[in-house]
């Protein structure tokens, strides 16, 4: 079954700004990398979340761009590697994938 539903998991963040999607979730809902997804991400330390569209990579990682950790960061100082996240898979439109 394809992903048509939120898909919500907890993840570490790893150095280079990425997270693991899990194999089990990879698996079941038939994840590709070439699918854009809308991902959210929600700080468990800090109050912040932060929307984006985004595309896993072949290894299963997700790439969160630096802006949005910043804004989630919110004035603490330093990398958030290591910090847990809850992350939020949605299926994007295809009026979200085509450009302008």
């Amino acid at each position: 079954m394809p992903l048509t539903e939120n898909v919500v998991f907890k993840a570490v963040l790893q150095r280079g700004n990425k997270v693991q999607v899990p194999r089990l979730l990879r698996w079941r809902y038939r994840m590709e990398p070439n699918h854009v997804l809308r991902v959210e991400v929600r700080s468990l330390e800090f109050s912040g979340c932060e929307r984006f569209l985004g595309r896993m990579r072949r290894e299963g990682r997700l790439t969160i761009p630096l802006s949005t950790l910043k804004l989630l960061r919110g004035d603490e100082e330093g990398s958030l590697e290591g910090y847990v996240l809850e992350v939020t898979l949605e299926p994007a439109g295809e009026a979200d994938e085509k450009p302008g």
